[in-house]
């Protein structure tokens, strides 16, 4: 792939069938570039949002893509909308939630995208699949690693499901 940039996309889930939504996404997903590293998966407490959410599942995707950050936006969006999800409310349950979290350096703040995702350097269910992807990550700006936020992060609400949860293709 000339010019592929590695891209790292969160994937969430926590109504309908969320394992079954995520190995969906995953291999949607992986229509837009080259597979490279699927972390193991999480199950977690919902952060925010409306009261008696059921947990979610977490995971991340490493992809290697040609698509620019946006277009890879708007794929993960495309994506999000054939699964049925619909956004209505901020942090409401959801039967699917991609996030595109890291673009290769790039530092980007826009009205569609931020890059890196604002708020991934502090959420221990996005940390924790990251880490697993590539724990020596560093913040394009302030040069954490993903490691190192992970071990400042509130963990508390998070658990290891499984390493074996996309099956092979």
């Amino acid at each position: 792939m000339h010019g592929a940039e590695d891209a790292y996309i969160a994937l969430g889930a926590n109504l309908g069938q969320p394992l079954e939504t995520l190995r969906w996404a995953a291999s949607q997903v992986a229509r837009l570039g080259e597979l490279h590293g699927v972390s193991q998966l999480y199950r977690t407490t919902p952060v925010g949002g409306p009261p008696r959410q059921p947990d979610y599942l977490n995971a991340a995707l490493w992809l290697r893509t040609d698509l620019p950050p946006l277009e890879l936006l708007s794929a993960l969006h495309d994506i999000e909308a054939r699964a049925g999800r619909e956004r209505r409310e901020r942090w409401e349950a959801r039967v699917l939630d991609l996030d595109l979290i890291v673009y290769g350096n790039r530092v980007e703040v826009g009205p569609s995208l931020t890059l890196p995702h604002p708020r991934a350097w502090e959420r221990a269910f996005v940390l924790a699949p990251l880490a697993d992807l590539q724990s020596v990550m560093a913040h394009p700006l302030t040069g954490e690693t993903v490691g190192e936020a992970l071990a400042r992060a509130d963990q508390s609400g998070l658990w290891a499901e499984r390493a074996d949860w996309l099956p092979s293709s």
